[in-house]
């Protein structure tokens, strides 16, 4: 693709999944002035965008009208779409098989629709989280089956999304983006791309290196995660309390980094992106302790909260068994409406398990599917409140109101410290 028609926006861009990743990007460019077009197999969403709204909290419905109106931005669910394109961004889902090993088949699928309608000139970038060597491995030998030649006649580049729903501070188009191609010419090409509307594009030396540079970011989160999670475990045994240990220090203004202990870990990338690491590690004949060790902690802080649900219980002369529980928030992070892979769902189904009878509240999810059943959230008034044996504080939305929530709580497990400087014998704390 001739440079010049990036930089006059007369490429036309095509973007394979729209969800969390795929949308922000698409309105981006949009927004740049390409015109868009946006790929999924979901019929619903693809409605949802043509009529001019938004299914994503981090892109505002506005914006997405106005784009659509004046047509810089469309939606399909037919791949044929890719035959008017010159450049394909696929952010396609990335989940973990039955078995917790990568489960390729989004990326696949993607890469052989692609492939169906390449022409030369096309510029391809996986931005789908993965395990280093993907791009290499399952998409450029699809690709070359054409005819066509990586470097000559296509271009193709890995470019790892950094997302963090919620974040008021930065977004797809403040964050630095990393891209690796297969070539250098495709390195460029990718980047030139990137910045027609992002501010700063980082390039690396191959699609390999950009692939890593992701699962680096999340493995570092989860382990130290982890690690503070056995430091609050451990906390809890010498009856100190961990949140004053990390507030202070967190004061040293050199070689600390504060994590904070949780209920366990959510979202699409913390607890899936280290199993595709060690995954590879093991096809490697290397054994990834350490990342191992960290996710077997972070797996078992959703069952850890449960026996503190009985403590709490316990205190009053209460088994979980027949106990009304309300679990304050269920999206996997404050003031988000995601609930992917949230510790919530865990909890409350080890509750459940244990004979509990447990509802739900969260103003960022109005209901859910959960359990067979169809649940919704429940106001937080003084009655609904004091219905409830025990409340746990599993999400700290800013907007919920914690000193009502201890006023008229019978008793609260308190994950997040979002009671800090509360005082009562009604908190039992993580």
């Amino acid at each position: 693709m001739p440079p010049r028609k990036i930089e006059n926006r007369s490429a036309r861009l095509a973007v394979i999944g729209l969800g969390y990743v795929g949308l922000p990007l698409a309105v981006e460019f949009a927004q740049a002035g390409f015109h868009v077009t946006g790929i999924d197999i979901d019929e619903a969403r693809v409605k949802q965008l043509l009529s001019g709204e938004s299914y994503i909290q981090d892109v505002p419905t506005a914006d997405v009208k106005a784009l659509v109106r004046s047509g810089h931005l469309t939606a399909t669910t037919d791949f044929a779409a890719l035959k008017r394109v010159n450049a394909v961004n696929v952010c396609v889902p990335t989940p973990l098989s039955k078995h917790r090993d990568p489960d390729m088949s989004f990326i696949v699928s993607a890469a052989e629709q692609v492939a169906r309608h390449i022409k030369p000139g096309l510029l391809v970038i996986l931005e789908s989280t993965t395990y280093p060597g993907t791009t290499d491995e399952l998409i450029l030998p699809r690709l070359e089956k054409t005819g066509l030649k990586v470097g000559r006649d296509f271009f193709l580049a890995f470019s790892p999304e950094r997302v963090d729903p919620g974040n008021a501070r930065y977004n797809t188009r403040n964050i630095p983006k990393v891209v690796g191609g297969v070539t250098p010419a495709c390195t460029e090409v990718a980047a030139l791309l990137y910045a027609q509307r992002l501010e700063h594009v980082v390039r690396v030396s191959s699609p390999q290196v950009a692939e890593m540079v992701k699962l680096l970011e999340n493995t570092f989160r989860s382990v130290n995660i982890g690690l503070v999670n056995e430091i609050a475990l451990l906390c809890k045994r010498l009856k100190i309390d961990v949140w004053e240990v990390i507030e202070a220090a967190a004061t040293k203004p050199f070689g600390f980094m504060p994590f904070y202990p949780g209920p366990g870990l959510g979202g699409h990338c913390i607890p899936i992106d280290p199993l595709y690491l060690s995954w590879k590690a093991r096809a490697s004949g290397f054994e990834a302790r350490f990342i191992d060790l960290a996710g077997h902690v972070n797996a078992q802080m959703p069952a850890y909260v449960v026996d503190l649900v009985a403590h709490s219980l316990n205190r009053v002369g209460k088994s979980v068994q027949g106990s009304r529980v309300l679990v304050l928030g269920v999206a996997y992070k404050a003031d988000v409406d995601d609930i992917r892979e949230s510790p919530s769902l865990d909890i409350m189904q080890t509750l459940i398990e244990r004979g509990a009878r447990v509802e739900y509240s969260d103003p960022f999810v109005p209901s859910l599917a959960f359990a067979g059943r169809r649940l919704k959230s429940v106001p937080l008034t003084a009655t609904n409140l004091k219905r409830f044996d025990c409340t746990v504080i599993a999400t700290a939305h800013r907007r919920v109101p914690y000193a009502s929530v201890l006023r008229h709580s019978r008793g609260v497990v308190d994950t997040r410290n979002a009671l800090k400087g509360r005082h009562s014998s009604k908190i039992v704390r993580l």
